[in-house]
């Protein structure tokens, strides 16, 4: 049961990493390493799908060739194996040397392929069943076929074998961090292949050494299935990973334009000037913007812009008296200071906030410098809404008696 269903996943997933990169090859028709990938994908999906218990029968049957799955299977494993070795050629060397390498293990594989064709009509399975993995199981009982599942299974090795060279080399060379991931992912994939098919080797020996090795079934074709499949998201991870970056981006930004809100919107109700672009209401500003990291920039301006405002009506020594009532702090330049500085002015009146900036020639509160990182200034904005936040309305009446006293 279990390994029809990683059949399946591996069947629906090759196919759908073929279809996704379809559109790709259209466009870019020179490109023989992602020819190659697609050609990858295309045959893992199909060495799945036409041995799946509930097809190969009737493939079988339209053929008119008993077990005629088993060998389109194996010739498709051979195929997505020389494809996987031209796409880390294309990758990991300069495109001359790339075609010289390419074209010499298209070849050998090509010649493999052709041996194994001859050899799967002069041996064939001598044993059928109704499942793929007990048909194997009883033809290699019989010298031939299991000297044709010994070459099968060497092509498999060396094509992996080569796989996780390659795919270690061209890791230290990868400059993206999804790139790596993916090729790390296809390196673990080839390494648990290597592991079916020493597996399915003991087997094979242990049918001429009259050891029952049916035990370590379970064993190779896990490693075959979940090895695949990790290949698969290996090959498909440079694609679709620098999506989930941009999503952790966007939803970085987002959470951080939300803890900001309440710090800009206290401002942006003393100063509604400092909005670039006025929200249509208290509600409709929490939506969702369609591009964060901008709303997110003008955000952390207009914070600053209406701090710079609100400076004016306050004087050090009003702020040092307000902190000494709550018994926090005196220090301005925190960002618990900056908060009381924004509480203590927005607890006046507008009419005497106005008063106070005219009458002011410049603020003696000391200000801390912007940072130069965008990063920092947001997450420095974040302790100032959260401290903000904690000085809420709760407090408005120390401050006012801080200001009067």
């Amino acid at each position: 049961m279990i390994y029809t269903v990683l059949a399946w996943v591996c069947a629906f997933v090759g196919l759908a990493a073929f279809a996704y990169r379809l559109p790709d090859v259209l466009r870019r028709r020179n490109d023989i390493a992602l020819w190659a990938l697609c050609t990858y994908f295309l045959c893992s999906g199909i060495s799945f799908l036409v041995d799946l218990d509930q097809l190969r029968l009737h493939i079988s049957a339209f053929f008119g060739l008993p077990n005629i799955t088993s060998l389109i299977t194996q010739a498709a494993v051979v195929v997505l194996t020389a494809a996987q070795q031209v796409v880390l050629v294309y990758w990991s060397s300069p495109p001359a040397e790339a075609r010289r390498m390419a074209r010499r293990r298209v070849l050998f594989f090509a010649a493999a392929l052709a041996v194994l064709v001859v050899a799967s009509f002069a041996v064939g399975p001598v044993a059928h069943s109704e499942t793929a993995t007990s048909t194997i199981l009883l033809s290699i009982k019989h010298g031939s076929y299991a000297l044709y599942m010994s070459f099968y299974l060497l092509i498999c090795a060396i094509g992996q074998f080569e796989t996780v060279r390659l795919s270690l080399r061209f890791t230290t060379m990868a400059n993206r961090q999804w790139l790596k991931v993916g090729m790390r992912t296809v390196t673990v994939g080839a390494s648990m292949i290597l592991v079916y098919c020493v597996t399915r080797s003991i087997q094979i020996a242990g049918t001429r050494l009259d050891y029952d090795a049916a035990a370590l079934d379970p064993v190779q074709w896990t490693c075959g299935s979940v090895g695949a499949l990790l290949q698969i998201a290996g090959w498909t991870i440079p694609s679709w990973g620098i999506r989930i970056t941009r999503a952790r981006g966007w939803a970085r930004s987002y959470r951080s334009y939300l803890r900001l809100r309440p710090l800009w919107w206290a401002l942006y109700e003393a100063s509604p000037d400092i909005a670039l672009d006025p929200p249509r209401s208290w509600l409709r500003d929490l939506v969702p913007p369609r591009d964060p990291h901008y709303r997110l920039y003008r955000r952390v301006i207009e914070i600053r812009d209406g701090q710079l405002i609100l400076r004016t009506s306050l004087s050090l020594e009003d702020f040092v008296r307000v902190a000494r009532s709550l018994e926090l702090p005196e220090d301005p330049t925190s960002p618990l200071g900056e908060a009381l500085q924004v509480r203590a002015v927005l607890s006046r009146p507008p009419h005497e906030r106005a008063e106070r900036a005219e009458r002011a020639e410049a603020c003696d509160i000391p200000a801390r410098p912007p940072y130069e990182d965008f990063r920092e200034e947001v997450d420095w904005l974040s302790k100032v809404a959260s401290s903000f936040d904690d000085l809420g309305p709760r407090r408005a009446r120390a401050l006012d008696a801080g200001l009067l006293s």
